[in-house]
């Protein structure tokens, strides 16, 4: 398995992950750009539903530096009611075609907890990756299905539904109950034959404003799974809180907190505005060769 160098409290994780045949090098962190093809997302500005708003948005994306362009169709804001799988394939299907029509060369993660979703939206548009908010837990056949479909599979820690789990969500402590929740996903996934993990700690996701900040500060914690970390905390609630302020001026504060979340060692940033979150990650980039030149 992967080694990590260390120098103070920042250090480097040696992962890559297996695109289909292309190989994305995780040794610099990555930045995701979100598209939510949805009418509820939390964050207004995010939400599209025409192909064509897709398409430029994504191109945007890219330009500015993204190097995968997550894609959604159901909302996970806390409360959020769900939908059918027939209504989530309807809302996904023109705009994973005009992505793959217009941005072939797009690397595409499809965030769904659905296996028949996930299985439909790779055989006829090839999504490169699966975003899981549930790990599995919504969907038993999930995980059989990640290991046939043999795509990079993120798995999330979430207490409870989106309808319920911001219910006086409970741990005894949030760190370690997570490394246990993903030590025994990973292990299932692996005897299954499922290679190129990554886990999101699920930052909103049944968490109080306390949980939350004792995961990011903790973040480093995770490096023993030896797995590639992604962390989604671009505009939550969880900043404009400390912030009191809403989303849309939320920008700064997700700045500040991706910042920590890189020297906590996060290989994966999946965000709304990507051209701060790469900027970020330059500083971040600078920051450790000048503190190994002076080692």
């Amino acid at each position: 398995m992967n080694n990590f160098s260390t120098t103070g409290s920042l250090f480097s994780r040696y992962f890559s992950l297996n695109l289909g045949g292309r190989i994305l090098d995780l040794s610099v962190p990555r930045v995701m750009g979100i598209i939510n093809v949805t009418p509820d997302s939390f964050h207004s500005e995010s939400r599209l539903q025409d192909p064509a708003s897709a398409v430029r948005l994504a191109r945007d994306m890219l330009g500015e530096g993204a190097d995968i362009i997550d894609v959604g169709a159901v909302s996970t804001r806390p409360g959020a009611e769900g939908i059918s799988e027939e209504e989530e394939m309807n809302r996904l299907s023109p705009v994973l075609e005009a992505l793959r029509n217009e941005i072939p060369y797009a690397v595409i993660s499809l965030d769904t907890w659905r296996s028949e979703v996930a299985r439909q939206m790779f055989r006829r548009f090839g999504i490169s990756m699966v975003n899981d908010i549930s790990a599995g837990n919504l969907d038993p056949s999930m995980h059989t299905t990640m290991a046939e479909l043999g795509i990079p599979y993120i798995i999330m820690h979430m207490q409870g539904t989106p309808v319920n789990m911001q219910n006086q969500p409970e741990y005894g402590q949030v760190v370690d109950d997570l490394l246990q929740f993903f030590s025994e996903r990973v292990f299932r996934l692996r005897r299954l034959g499922v290679n190129d993990i990554i886990i999101d700690p699920g930052f909103g996701f049944g968490k109080t404003l306390e949980h939350n900040y004792t995961l990011l500060s903790n973040l480093g914690s995770f490096r023993m799974l030896e797995l590639p970390v992604m962390v989604g905390i671009s505009r939550k609630s969880m900043i404009c809180k400390v912030l009191e302020t809403d989303p849309a001026h939320a920008l700064n504060g997700t700045t500040a907190a991706h910042m920590v979340a890189l020297i906590q060692g996060a290989s994966l940033l999946r965000v709304h505005d990507v051209k701060e979150a790469v900027e970020t990650v330059k500083i971040f980039q600078q920051i450790v060769k000048s503190g190994a030149a002076s080692v």
